[in-house]
């Protein structure tokens, strides 16, 4: 996890004395069993080091998405609006026009390359 977080004594307080910042604290993290279960589904082999490392960077992560609650909720609704075009019939090039770049043509139609 980062250098920057607060240390916590025996009895489970951090260092301002709050003890829910403990526990919020063990329940963010990412325990070894959990980084195995991922490693596993990913069909991933993990040495011990790189599952304690993959656990500390796991926690950092959902740290972040912790953050997101803080985000306040947007109170308004925007108005939804139709910004594309209304749809008018207009005429279409002729067959002959539409082939005339063409490189290959065979019975009126574009001829590609055959795939196999």
């Amino acid at each position: 996890m980062s250098d920057t977080s607060e240390s916590t004594d025996a009895a489970g307080t951090d260092a301002a004395g709050d003890p829910d910042a403990s526990a919020d604290a063990d329940a963010a993290a990412v325990d070894a069993e959990e980084v195995r279960h991922v490693a596993d589904l990913a069909r991933v082999r993990l040495d011990d080091d790189e599952v304690d490392a993959f656990a500390d960077q796991f926690a950092e992560i959902l740290e972040y998405f912790e953050a997101l609650d803080d985000v306040p909720e947007a109170e308004r609704e925007e108005e939804l609006v139709n910004v594309m075009r209304a749809d008018e019939v207009r005429e279409g090039l002729s067959q002959e026009d539409a082939l005339a770049n063409a490189a290959e043509t065979e019975d009126g139609f574009f001829k590609g390359p055959k795939v196999s």
